[in-house]
């Protein structure tokens, strides 16, 4: 975090001026769950307030449940991602597989739109982020590292969802993502173990960024369609794949040679 990223606030030097720019900070994605803030000292000259200012206002945003504070060791912003899926559901939907196609029908939607709307709205800045985390992605698919590339596929998608600039898409895109890399819906390394269909991954991703670089929405949403697509057929096969084998081994038990 910069020196930027908390200003001064204006004269009144109230608490809810400090709570107010944490929380947009917080809402437009540029501060982060698992985000440490300054220290008191630190903070309270950032904004040009009292200490006593900004211990009401950092205690009012715990209460809020956006900021959570470890003794000795700080305040960070909250899991409030996480939370957007109550637990209860995301045990529901481990145990229902149809739950797996819904996934993918509801994020055929929002990546499509989402493209489109970052081929449209994308600034150079986050333009510059999308080709480093493609750049990170190329080397560590050459070089066999799947769960760098794991990792930096995550961060692809929600770099495309940061350059959408629609704060409650944004959201709702993390909460997907969130589920995704924890493996509730389906286990993502099914991907490599696919015939080509871990090259194919690379190369949509790549079709899906240079579209949203070169500020075509059409494109970019096709491209983040046929993405989803592509990824429901595998996953359709390697379902199916499965359970044919576990068929196949039940007949072999029960056959007598």
């Amino acid at each position: 975090m910069t020196h930027e990223l908390f200003a001064p606030v204006p004269h009144g030097r109230t608490a809810d001026e400090v709570i107010l720019q944490i929380e947009s900070l917080i809402l437009s994605g540029v501060l982060r769950d698992g985000d440490r803030l300054p220290g008191e000292r630190e903070l309270a000259q950032r904004f040009d307030v009292s200490r006593p200012i900004l211990r009401e206002a950092l205690k009012e945003l715990e209460a809020r449940g956006l900021l959570t504070s470890q003794h000795g060791g700080g305040t960070y912003v909250a899991d409030i991602v996480g939370q957007i899926f109550s637990p209860p559901l995301v045990a529901l939907i481990r145990r229902h597989q149809r739950a797996v196609h819904d996934y993918l029908e509801y994020r055929r939607q929002l990546e499509g739109m989402t493209a489109e709307l970052a081929a449209t709205r994308a600034t150079d800045t986050d333009r510059q982020l999308i080709e480093r985390i493609l750049e990170t992605m190329r080397r560590a698919h050459r070089d066999g590292r799947f769960e760098d590339e794991l990792t930096s596929d995550v961060e692809f998608h929600n770099a495309i969802g940061d350059a959408a600039h629609n704060i409650i898409l944004m959201h709702t895109l993390r909460a997907c993502y969130r589920l995704l890399s924890d493996g509730i819906f389906y286990n993502r390394r099914i991907i490599f173990n696919v015939g080509s269909a871990h090259d194919a991954v690379m190369t949509q991703h790549e079709a899906i960024g240079q579209a949203i670089l070169d500020g075509d929405p059409a494109k970019a949403r096709k491209a983040a369609e046929d993405h989803i697509d592509f990824i429901s057929k595998v996953t359709n096969e390697a379902e199916r794949t499965g359970e044919w084998s576990r068929i196949a081994q039940l007949r072999m038990m029960q056959t007598k040679i």
